[in-house]
């Protein structure tokens, strides 16, 4: 039987994750199994540049934590080693991330995640890692707003550079 230190320990670390589930947009769940420790400080470190946390935890205390909560379609893909990132700024940021470290790699994969209340798969979390970020996004569309005014202007300056001439 556990002791009542041990139980309060666990109980700590539920406590934990359910406050990161709180405070967060995403939580990512992905099998990280195949990689070796300087892979795991490089992609942590890309992951912090993101201001993504990632956290390995046991399933059964995530199982605990998630109950009750947005984050409870979790449950069905919590089994074998299980790796979390959460993001509290981008929602999409961790797919974003992890997605290129598993093509840096060759190792890894998603088993699925939440993001902003919605649960998705695998294939899910891959098609979101594949679009731009929020900036990409807002880079691209002032550039297609620029790029007609631009040829105007460049028109407009060669007619009466005509008239001119």
């Amino acid at each position: 039987m556990p002791s009542k230190k041990h139980l309060q320990e666990k109980q700590a670390v539920v406590d934990e994750i359910k406050d990161k589930l709180e405070k967060a947009q995403s939580a990512i769940v992905i099998d990280y199994m195949g990689i070796t420790v300087a892979e795991a400080d490089a992609m942590r470190k890309k992951l912090r540049e993101a201001n993504v946390e990632y956290r390995v935890y046991k399933n059964t205390l995530v199982n605990r934590a998630i109950k009750d909560t947005e984050f409870e379609g979790l449950e069905n893909i919590l089994s074998g080693p299980s790796a979390f990132a959460f993001s509290y700024e981008d929602a999409v940021a961790p797919a974003r991330v992890l997605n290129g470290v598993m093509k840096d790699f060759k190792k890894m994969s998603f088993k699925g995640g939440v993001i902003e209340g919605k649960y998705f798969d695998e294939e899910g979390i891959k098609n979101i890692a594949s679009l731009p970020s929020r900036d990409e996004m807002i880079a691209k569309f002032i550039g297609s707003i620029q790029s007609p005014i631009s040829k105007a202007v460049r028109t407009f300056q060669a007619i009466a550079d005509a008239k001119e001439a």
